[in-house]
C-alpha cells in the first residue's frame, strides 16, 4: 500500500443497517475489518447533545478499540480540549498509553464538539471556555507529557504517573493556517479537515505549519494527514448514492444553520432535486471536495490529493445511511 490511512469514526447513528445494535458496538466491527484490510490507524471524534452521533467520549473508545485490535495505532480525532484540563487529557492518554504500547494517538481540537448549552453543561458548575485559551492548553497537555511544565508554572510539581517513558503520539486537528501554524510552533503533527471546511483550503496552510515547525526548532520529522470525506462503491452511480444523505446534511447545514435527521438515499435524491441555485452550488463544491466512485476513481482521485498536498496519509470520514454499506466503502478504499 502506498498509503498510510485513517478511519475517523464519529459513531453515526445508521438507521438502515441490517445490524440494528448500538453505533459504539458497531465500531468493534469496523475496526476489526479496517485493520484486516491495511488502515493504520482508527480515531474516534467527540460529539455531545446530538441525536446523530453517539461518541462523546473519544477515551473510553479508545480503550475498547486497542483491546480487541493487534497493530493498529488508535486515538482521538480529536479530543475537544476546552472542555478539560489539559492535566487531566494527560492523565488519560499516559494510562492508555502504558496499556497500548506505541499504539496511541491524541488528537486535539479546539471547536466545542456541540451546542453551547453542553459546553455549559460539560464546564458547570464553573463556565464553559470557548478556544480562547486553546493555545495555553495544548502547550501544557504537550509539556506535562514530556516532563517539561515551566518552573513558574503553578503545577510544575504535579506529576502525571510514574511511567513517563509512556505517552502518545500527539496530533493537533485544523482547518485554517492559523491552526497549522500553531501546531508547528508547539511540535505537533497536523491533521487537515477538509471534511471539516471543504473548501478553499490551499497548501499554504500546510507550508505555514512546516515553516512555524522548523522555525520552533523540533528535533523529529513532522507529520501531515489530510482528512476528507470518502465514499467508495463498486460503481461511481453507487457511491453517489450512499454519499447523498452525508452531502444533502452537511448543504442543509451550511445554507440554514441547523441540523436536519438523517434521510436515507432515496429521500436525499428527492431534497437535493428541491435545492435553490445558491445550494446547489455549495452542493457541487462539497461533492468535488471529497473522494466519491468506484476504486478506481477513488484511487485516482488519491493519487491528485497525494501530489497536491504533499503527503501519503489520509483519513477517511464515511457516514452512511447503513452500516453495510460504510464497512465496504473502507474495504474498497484501500484497493487500487
Amino acid at each position: 500500500m502506498t498509503y498510510e490511512l485513517t478511519v475517523i469514526d464519529q459513531l453515526p447513528i445508521q438507521n438502515g443497517s441490517e445490524d440494528n445494535r448500538p453505533a459504539p458496538q458497531l465500531s468493534g466491527e469496523l475496526a476489526k475489518a479496517c485493520e484486516q484490510a491495511g488502515y493504520k490507524r482508527y480515531w474516534f471524534a467527540e460529539h455531545h447533545n446530538t441525536t446523530y452521533f453517539s461518541g462523546p467520549n473519544p477515551g473510553t473508545m479508545i480503550s475498547h478499540i486497542a483491546s480487541i485490535t493487534k497493530n493498529m495505532r488508535i486515538g482521538s480525532g480529536g479530543v475537544m480540549i476546552s472542555h478539560y484540563s489539559p492535566y487531566m487529557i494527560a492523565e488519560q492518554f499516559r494510562l492508555l498509553s502504558t496499556l497500548f504500547p506505541d499504539r496511541i494517538d491524541l488528537g486535539i481540537g479546539r471547536a466545542p464538539g456541540g451546542d453551547g448549552l453542553a459546553s455549559q453543561a460539560l464546564a458547570y458548575p464553573a463556565d464553559p471556555t470557548h478556544g480562547e485559551i486553546y493555545s495555553r492548553q495544548a502547550l501544557d497537555l504537550k509539556n506535562f507529557l514530556e516532563g517539561s511544565i515551566e518552573k513558574h508554572h503553578p503545577f510544575n510539581n504535579v506529576r502525571v504517573s510514574p511511567y513517563e517513558a509512556y505517552n502518545p503520539e500527539l496530533w493537533m486537528l485544523g482547518t485554517s493556517g492559523g491552526s497549522a501554524a500553531l501546531a508547528g510552533y508547539l511540535g505537533y503533527n497536523l491533521s487537515l479537515g477538509l471534511f471539516v471546511a471543504p473548501t478553499g483550503q490551499k497548501y499554504n496552510i500546510i507550508e505555514e505549519y512546516l515553516s512555524a515547525f522548523e522555525k520552533a526548532g523540533h528535533q523529529f520529522e513532522p507529520k501531515v494527514m489530510i482528512a476528507i470525506g470518502a465514499y467508495c462503491a463498486d460503481t461511481t452511480e453507487e457511491a453517489e448514492y450512499i454519499a447523498g444523505p452525508q452531502l444533502y446534511k452537511k448543504t442543509s447545514q451550511q445554507s440554514h444553520g441547523r441540523n436536519e435527521p438523517w434521510v436515507n438515499p432515496d429521500q436525499a435524491i428527492d431534497k437535493i432535486k428541491q435545492f435553490s441555485d445558491s445550494e446547489h452550488r455549495y452542493f457541487n463544491l462539497l461533492k468535488e471536495s471529497f473522494i466519491i466512485g468506484s476504486p478506481k476513481k477513488c484511487a485516482a482521485r488519491m493519487e491528485k490529493l497525494k501530489a497536491y498536498w504533499k503527503t501519503n496519509e489520509f483519513a477517511f470520514l464515511t457516514v452512511t445511511h447503513d452500516f453495510e454499506s460504510r464497512l465496504k466503502s473502507y474495504e474498497l478504499l484501500v484497493q487500487k
